[in-house]
């Protein structure tokens, strides 16, 4: 098997990669829907966060009122940091049941971790390959406007509250290119996966 961490910036285009090589056969696991079932109502994980933040971050049906969370956390490192020491332990757990399942299934699969907080939380982990999708800051604060409808000044602090491109950058292995076309982002992505199956999981 082989385990390859992809991240890259928010709006940087990680999604459309890892759909990419998902066609190509990848198993992908997403680490934004980890974070989504670990902290699904009723869950240990969200009681903690309410209790940590307070019952304003739940919704009238007991679920977790994301804009709320957001709100407190995005421009307040502390409360991030406060938030993150109760998702990310709970977020390593699952991810690990779910690679071991895929290793089951399947002993030669390419593992793709579709994981923003690859820096941030999980950098020591043992990936055979990090790849780093890469855009422009000025770019993707321009998509999170058009295309997922923040103000200006939302962009700009989701965007802040990550690590900045250079600690990403330093770190990976390969770099796809985010910043063109949807062709030139796919024949990356294409060129990548024939690297993969290429050399196999012990060479990559």
């Amino acid at each position: 098997m082989a385990l390859i961490a992809l991240t890259g910036g928010i709006a940087s285009g990680k999604s459309t990669i890892a759909r990419r090589l998902a066609e190509h056969g990848a198993v992908i696991v997403d680490a934004d829907a980890i974070v989504r079932d670990v902290q699904s109502a009723g869950s240990p994980v969200l009681a903690r966060i309410a209790d940590e933040f307070g019952p304003d971050v739940l919704d009238e049906d007991g679920g977790l009122d994301r804009a709320a969370l957001g709100a407190l956390v995005f421009s307040d490192d502390a409360a991030r940091a406060r938030l993150n020491a109760i998702v990310h332990p709970a977020v390593r757990a699952e991810s690990a049941e779910r690679f071991a399942a895929a290793l089951a299934a399947d002993p030669d699969a390419v593992v793709v971790y579709d994981v923003p907080l690859l820096v941030e939380a999980r950098v020591d982990d043992p990936w055979d390959l990090i790849v780093v999708a890469h855009a422009p800051a000025p770019l993707r604060m321009d998509r999170l406007v058009a295309l997922r409808g923040l103000t200006p000044d939302a962009a700009r602090s989701r965007i802040a509250a990550q690590v900045d491109d250079r600690a990403r950058l330093a770190l990976a292995d390969v770099v796809i290119d985010t910043a063109g076309s949807l062709e030139e982002t796919h024949a990356q992505t294409d060129a990548l996966w024939d690297r993969l199956r290429a050399t196999g999981s012990s060479g990559v």
